[in-house]
Order: structure tokens, then C-alpha cells, then sequence
């Protein structure tokens, strides 16, 4: 490239910062921009970074994209990307695998122990003054399926089984002795290996994994089975869940993500004692932001001098292959 390449930064409230841009700014041309100007800074940029990991606005300017040969993403989905124009070109798409691992895997873990030893009933008992002596459960020798085995998934198996749960995976492709999950089954199995005590979402949104927790997912879990969702909340159909939570017939529910973010004020979801709700949170640890913008700029430095980009989509799939 004759010239320094031009790379468009897309931002929401927050911009990353500009010592961490700094091996990015000496070697480009760099437009920061908000939603409404992407279309402009898009045009006869090389590189666009999606520092705004959640926009719905990348769709709406892709016709100035004509000069884009790669797109980063500062999360581990894609699905925001992954719309017919963008799938079809030539644009390699990289996306942050391996930033939020072990803290959703730290997150999932609190679930289960919040669910096991029901800290939520121990607050409730504190606020009202209540002195109450209760057993709690254990969560060693209990199951755990986890549905998704990339590196997210593989970051909740190892943590699992080191509190002494028994673990087993739900991903594209079956196998044996795999040396986190143990067993992995076929997503289309899913059904087959629902009898655990806590389910966990975690599998990238692809039109294969859209609701793919449903009414007849639901029926086929243990009427005492917790799902935990880290995934998407286009996962699940949120109604049905509702409808299995509401029946007893599973025991209850820890969300992070769901259909519309942020959960509506009036959802009957907000007031079921036996769910837990976080804000889209679960992977997001003091310093996450800057780790994002590293990602990115590590991958640069590789971009600039020719080497193979790390974390590429493959576009097919919808997501990073596992290696």
C-alpha cells in the first residue's frame, strides 16, 4: 500500500483511549466517528474497528464500503455482522476471542453457587431480619451440560469441574474424551442430553442456534434443572421460558443476555424469585475496555506487516473456528 491506510473507528459513549490507539495513529490515517457519521468515515477507509460491539448501524453504511478489506469487532459475536452483504464480500472479519473468558466462566460459576446455596433467599431473610436456619445444596457430583464448546465454553468446563461438578458439551461436531467437556454431542442431539442440573447457553447465535432454547427444549430438562444464559438472548424464545419458569417445569433461570436489551421494564421476568438478571455484564471486568482495544491493535501490528490476522471469522459458520 503506496499510502497510509485509513482506518474508521466506530465509538458509542466511550472512545478507547490514545496511548492504546497510539501504534494504530503513527502508522494510519484514523476517523473516530458515532453512529450517524459511519457512512462517511467509511468512505475509502481499509480497516473498520467496531469499538461499538453492539451497533446496529454497520448494515446502513456498508455501501460506502467499497475500500474495506477488514472489519474487527470488539466482542466475541459476530452477529451484528453477519448480514447478507457483509458474509458475501471479500472482507475479512476478526472478531475478540479470548478477553471475557474466564470472567464469564467466574460469572457462570457464581450462578450455580448463588442457585446451590440460594444467597438470593439468604438476602431476602437479612433485609427482614429473619434468623433462619436452612440446608443448602452441593454442587460437587452435580451435571452440567454446556451448550457452545469454543473457548468461552472450554473456560466454564475446566472451572466446573474443578468445583467437582461432572461436565458434558453440546456443540457442532460429537466427539469423545475431549479433554474439557469430556463428551460433546451434536447440537441436533441437544434433546437426547438435556437431563442435567444446569444448562448452559453460551453457543454463538447462527440461524441453527436462533431459539434454540424453546418450549420443547424446556420439557425435555429435569423439573430441578437451573439455565444459565451467557450467550445471545436470541437463543431462547423468551416466552416459552417464561412459560417453563411459571409451570415449575424448570427450577429457574440466571440471564444475562436476552431477545431485547434492556429488558423491558414491565417483563415478567424482573419479578420471578427464582431468576437472576444482570445487564449484558457477565464478562465484564475492570479493565475490559482496554483489553478490547489491544486485541485490536496487536492484530494490526500483523496486518501492517502482512502477517495472517488472528480470530478470523469464518463467515460460513458465523463465527472463529476452534482450533
Amino acid at each position: 500500500m503506496s499510502r497510509n491506510p485509513i482506518v474508521a473507528v466506530l465509538h458509542a459513549h466511550v472512545l478507547p483511549s490514545d496511548e492504546l490507539m497510539a501504534p494504530v495513529a503513527s502508522r494510519a490515517e484514523v476517523r473516530y466517528t458515532g453512529k450517524a457519521g459511519l457512512s462517511d468515515a467509511l468512505d475509502g477507509a481499509d480497516v473498520l474497528f467496531l469499538y461499538d460491539f453492539l451497533t446496529d448501524a454497520v448494515p446502513g453504511a456498508w455501501h460506502a464500503a467499497g475500500s474495506l478489506q477488514w472489519l474487527h469487532i470488539a466482542a466475541a459475536g459476530v452477529d451484528p455482522v453477519m448480514f447478507p452483504e457483509a458474509r458475501d464480500s471479500d472482507v475479512t472479519i476478526t472478531n475478540s476471542r479470548g478477553v471475557f473468558d474466564g470472567a464469564i466462566a467466574e460469572y457462570v460459576l457464581a450462578q450455580i453457587l448463588s442457585f446451590a446455596k440460594d444467597l438470593p433467599g439468604s438476602l431476602r431473610l437479612q433485609q427482614s431480619h429473619t434468623w433462619q436456619h436452612r440446608e443448602s445444596e452441593r454442587i460437587a457430583g452435580r451435571t452440567a451440560l454446556i451448550v457452545g464448546t469454543g473457548p468461552i465454553g472450554r473456560a466454564i468446563a475446566r472451572l466446573l469441574r474443578a468445583a467437582g461438578m461432572k461436565v458434558s458439551g453440546s456443540g457442532r461436531t460429537a466427539r469423545n474424551a475431549d479433554p474439557d467437556f469430556g463428551t460433546v454431542t451434536a447440537t441436533e442431539d441437544l434433546p437426547e442430553q438435556l437431563a442435567a442440573d444446569y444448562v448452559i447457553a453460551v453457543a454463538p447465535l447462527t440461524d441453527q442456534t436462533r431459539h434454540l432454547f424453546r418450549d420443547s427444549t424446556f420439557a425435555a430438562m429435569k423439573p430441578g434443572a437451573r439455565f444459565v444464559n451467557v450467550g445471545r438472548g436470541e437463543l431462547v424464545r423468551t416466552d416459552d421460558l417464561v412459560a417453563a419458569l411459571r409451570a415449575g417445569t424448570i427450577a429457574g433461570a440466571a440471564l444475562d443476555v436476552f431477545d431485547t436489551e434492556p429488558l423491558p421494564a414491565g417483563h415478567p421476568l424482573w419479578d420471578m424469585p427464582n431468576v437472576s438478571i444482570t445487564p449484558h455484564n457477565s464478562g465484564d471486568f475492570a479493565g475490559w475496555r482496554d483489553d478490547l482495544v489491544t486485541v485490536f491493535t496487536d492484530n494490526f501490528e500483523r496486518w501492517v506487516a502482512g502477517y495472517p490476522l488472528e480470530n478470523v471469522v469464518d463467515k460460513h459458520l458465523g463465527y472463529v473456528p476452534s482450533r
